[in-house]
């Protein structure tokens, strides 16, 4: 794999299931809009999208592979028997030297950093019982499913890595300014 030199920033948005990533991203999107430094990535994943719950864009396995193996994809990934990507316009927005915003799996951490050096991580959190809260209003999985996808939590970055930490326990107004007032600070320091 070869190694990017991007001018611009990678920003890693991890977290477990249910602390409103998508809801953050999408927020500070809406905040950032007019500030051409900011691009924020929707992934490819192989779901149908529901825009209520997720901003993606959906396609299929098949078409997942081809594209993969003709290498339209910055990065992909396996998660909860899915497939994820982002596409290969995340090089292009780094070289112009754009912050790329993206939400991505704690096990692809490694694999961006290594071929995107100059990449931020930002860990978003919540407390359980909000996450679990939001995991039921989503609507995707039954009350067992849920309990497992939150006992089965484990580290959510890898060794050596420091992330950008945010709590997202309380309103939305709040996450979304501290997300944010983040981003801005990874803008002004890079």
């Amino acid at each position: 794999m070869r190694k990017i030199r991007p001018l611009g920033v990678l920003v890693l948005v991890v977290g477990p299931s249910g602390v409103g990533k998508d809801t953050l991203i999408n927020g500070a999107r809406e905040a950032l809009g007019s500030d051409s430094r900011f691009t924020f990535v929707r992934r490819i994943v192989t779901r149908p999208a529901d825009a209520e719950l997720e901003d993606h864009d959906s396609i299929d396995p098949v078409t997942f592979s081809a594209m993969q193996a003709s290498g339209r994809f910055a990065l992909s990934w396996d998660a909860h028997n899915l497939r994820y990507a982002l596409p290969i316009s995340v090089d292009t927005d780094l070289a112009l030297g754009r912050i790329v915003v993206a939400n991505v799996s704690r096990h692809v951490i490694s694999t961006a950093r290594a071929k995107y050096p100059h990449s931020v991580v930002v860990l978003i959190s919540a407390e359980i019982s909000e996450r679990a809260a939001r995991l039921r209003r989503r609507g995707r999985e039954n009350p067992d499913q849920i309990s497992s996808r939150l006992a089965r939590e484990s580290a959510p970055v890898p060794a050596g890595v420091t992330p950008v930490v945010i709590d997202n326990s309380g309103s939305v107004a709040i996450g979304i300014a501290t997300f944010v007032m983040a981003l801005h600070s990874i803008a002004n320091t890079n």
